[in-house]
Order: C-alpha cells, then structure tokens, then sequence
C-alpha cells in the first residue's frame, strides 16, 4: 500500500466515477483501475463497487476511506512543515452544531488566511453529523455539547469514532426570544411560563433518539414543538409565532442581529436546570493543523468576552 494509491482511491472516492479521477489525477483509466486493483488486494477488501452512476464505496472500503483521508491528511501536513515546498491549497472544515459563535470564529478564520490558499467548508448540522463528519475526516473540528442527560450516549459515539472532546465552557439554560415576546420584560422564565409557545428545535431525523438534541433540557415534554433546520428560521419564528428556544444564551449579536433577548430559565422541583458543557471534538492522536488552532483560538477568544452566562471555562 502506498501513499500514491491512497490519494487514488480518496480522488475515486469524491469523483464518484473511475474516468473523472482519471482526469483529475493526469492518468489513463486503466493505469487507475490497475492501481485500486493492487491496493484492494493488499488490504485484502474491494473497496469500490460499480453502479449506473459510476463508481461507490463499499461498506468495507467507506471504513477505509476514512482512516486513508487521516493518513493523507497528515502526510499534507507533515510535507508542508518540513518539505520547504510551495504549499497547495489544503481544506479545513468544521463540523457544528447550531451556534452563531462558531461561526463568528470561522469568519475570523477565513479572514485571517484569506481564501486564495485554502477550500473552506463550514457544515452546520445534526449531532450525528458533526459525529460523523469529524471521524471520518470530513472535518477536522467539531463543536458540540454534552450534560448530564445525554453524556453517556455521546461519549459512547464519540469513542466508536475514535474522537475526544475538550470542554470549552459550562453555561446553565436561558430562554431565547424576540424582544416583542410576551414574557420578554420577566427578569426569569419558569418552565410552565413557556408551554403556551412553541418550543423551536433543530431537527435531528426521525431515527435519532432525544440524546442527540442540540437544546439544553431537551429531555422535558412540550406540548408545542416546531422542528427546524436552521438558525434564521428559527429567529423568524420567534418573531412570527412567540417562538422560543432554550440555549446556552452564549449569541453572537453580529450575526444575529439585536432584537433578540435571552433571559435566564427559572427552575423549580420539577423542572432542574442542568448544565451545558460546550466543547469541541478532534480526533485522537493526530497533528492538528495551524488552522484548526487558529479557529478554536479565535471561539475562546470570543467565549472570554461572554459574562452573565458562564459557569466556568477551561
């Protein structure tokens, strides 16, 4: 197995098809098919099959592609450190959940480094996703949160990708609404106050269980619920329909305006606040790129800056 063969089968992989790798790679299609042909029998799997459309990995060969895409990864970045060649132009991608700081710290990333030299992607997804994208090297970073609900289940998927995470800060709930909502003048907010307004969440697909949530206290039943895709719908159904989301009250009001409030969840016997712990998730044993602390520099320097709800920051 070579590393040339392993740049092979990730081109093939993105392609889709064995003639466009070809020519992405400045090969003849036979010279490639005789290639993934070695490196399939070395590891001793077929790692594409054929369809109507081209080429798809197998189950067998989507596990190898993702310990191929690490492996290439690092030999990038090992070669730009040491090499003293012109660098290429390299991908950094960030996987996360719905959080307007981690935007804020990718715009800083991107301006910092200008995107001549660089294929940037920032996918703002599902749990699951963000899970999936960083251990198969889709991502080098992602942000999530974890609590005392839905700990266990992230750290069993998280050690099933090979992935740690690292805790950026601890908040308890706030309540996020339009500055016209109703209950926007209470200095805090009961849960029973809320249940005549729906309760806006990011939707996670109906196989994935409510450990997934991306809202704090997603464990509790409401009897309204809007499930949505994205940040921006939400703020418009805040406004439109009363609509209200429990968050970590950590917003970034450059990018999501100031008509917004986020007042503090009252708790009672019933109804516990818990804590939110926000961190990010890398894969184990691998070289970060200058990039990546780069990004995550840039989150912390923005979470300093955050007051009223923090509980601490590591």
């Amino acid at each position: 197995m070579t590393l040339q063969q392993i740049k092979y089968a990730l081109v093939i992989a993105e392609a889709g098809s064995l003639n466009k790798a070809a020519e992405i790679l400045y090969i003849s299609q036979p010279s490639l098919s005789s290639s993934i042909k070695e490196l399939e029998g070395d590891t001793g799997i077929t790692i594409f099959t054929r369809n109507s459309r081209g080429v798809i990995p197998t189950p067998e060969g989507e596990e190898f592609l993702s310990y191929a895409r690490q492996v290439y990864q690092q030999y990038e970045l090992l070669t730009d450190k040491y090499s003293g060649k012109a660098k290429k132009k390299h991908r950094f991608g960030v996987s996360s959940q719905h959080y307007s700081f981690a935007v804020d710290a990718f715009v800083k990333t991107v301006e910092l480094y200008d995107t001549i030299g660089f294929d940037f992607a920032f996918r703002e997804t599902r749990t699951m996703d963000v899970i999936e994208d960083v251990g198969s090297a889709k991502s080098e970073i992602g942000i999530i949160f974890k609590s005392d609900y839905n700990e266990k289940v992230i750290d069993k998927m998280l050690k099933v990708n090979d992935l740690e995470f690292t805790s950026l800060i601890r908040c308890r709930a706030y309540v996020y609404i339009h500055k016209d909502h109703p209950l926007a003048d209470h200095e805090s907010i009961a849960f029973d106050e809320l249940l005549d307004y729906p309760c806006l969440m990011f939707e996670q697909g109906d196989s994935i269980p409510g450990f997934f949530a991306e809202e704090i206290l997603s464990d509790k039943e409401y009897p309204r619920v809007i499930r949505t895709t994205d940040r921006a719908t939400n703020l418009n159904f805040m406004i439109g329909l009363n609509g209200f989301t429990l968050c970590s009250g950590i917003v970034s009001e450059e990018l999501n305006g100031s008509d917004y409030k986020m007042i503090p969840f009252r708790e009672d016997d019933e109804n516990r606040n818990t804590i939110m712990n926000i961190g990010y998730i890398t894969k184990k044993k691998t070289i970060r790129s200058d990039i990546a602390s780069d990004y995550i520099f840039f989150i912390k320097e923005f979470l300093d800056k955050v007051k009223d709800p923090v509980l601490n920051k590591d």
